[in-house]
């Protein structure tokens, strides 16, 4: 199944500003810092083992309360979840959630993004009706605490509007796609790989409901602009040609959806 570039649903804590005074401090962040780059490579076996000595060094110089305990939590729940392992990742996502109320309160940004999580892994899992309510609640914290039109509420608006999409809710999907595209064309920029992926699902959106003339020039702008942003063989740009060729199949034009086809596998050759 050929699938559409979403907004992220979760996102790696960064270590704490200010270096530790310490010699497990800076083990920590230097395990930590080694856990996202494995985890961004997907090499996800390594980067489980790093994340866990991670963890470990974090209780032991911190203790178990210290928001550096909870970024820890956070990278090992977000492994286990990419890798399908939703049954490990649920409590840590969890613990870490309880550490960042307890020590920031419950307004906090990175209160929200823990909630963005745990809704992503609850939406993975079909869980729709507690992904909304946890969704709901980080977008609320962002609002308050960011304002309107931060990129990171477009990031939640984009995430509800997925969910939706995923119930067939269209209607209530689409003003929250147009939302967040605005912020991030504001916020970002028009040319912003963040923007083309909020397009993409934008067009997707239409693409399901086979509004088909409405769709084909918001993939042809999400396209364009992932080739000028990252590059004409990046794995992005064949997934928009991909989503573009699917659009052209499901109206017929079965020799222009054949040449993006082979553009898109020529690419995925390329970086495999």
């Amino acid at each position: 199944m050929k699938r559409t570039m979403t907004s992220l649903v979760a996102r790696l804590f960064r270590n704490s500003k200010g270096k530790p005074a310490h010699a497990q401090g800076i083990e920590w962040e230097t395990l930590n810092d080694e856990a996202m780059s494995l985890y961004r490579q997907g090499r996800y076996d390594r980067a489980l083992l790093v994340a866990n000595k991670a963890l470990q060094v974090a209780e032991l110089a911190f203790g178990p309360d210290h928001t550096n305990v909870a970024t820890s939590l956070n990278n090992l729940a977000l492994i286990y979840d990419s890798q399908g392992q939703y049954a490990l990742a649920e409590p840590l996502y969890k613990r870490s959630l309880a550490i960042y109320e307890k020590i920031l309160g419950p307004d906090h940004p990175d209160v929200a993004t823990s909630l963005n999580n745990i809704a992503g892994l609850y939406r993975t899992q079909g869980q729709y009706a507690q992904a909304e309510l946890l969704y709901k609640r980080s977008l609320a914290i962002r609002e308050k605490a960011l304002g309107p039109v931060h990129p990171d509420v477009a990031m939640s608006l984009n995430n509800i509007a997925a969910l939706y999409r995923t119930q067939d809710r269209y209607a209530q999907a689409e003003p929250l796609y147009k939302r967040a595209l605005a912020i991030y064309e504001k916020a970002l920029g028009p040319v912003h790989p963040d923007v083309a992926v909020t397009l993409n699902s934008l067009a997707a959106l239409y693409r399901t409901q086979d509004r088909y003339a409405q769709a084909e020039p918001i993939y042809k702008r999400s396209l364009a602009i992932y080739e000028k942003a990252l590059g004409p063989d990046h794995p992005y740009v064949a997934m928009s040609l991909e989503n573009m060729a699917a659009l052209y199949r499901k109206t017929g034009r079965e020799k222009e959806a054949e040449a993006l086809e082979k553009r898109a596998a020529d690419i995925r050759a390329i970086t495999r």
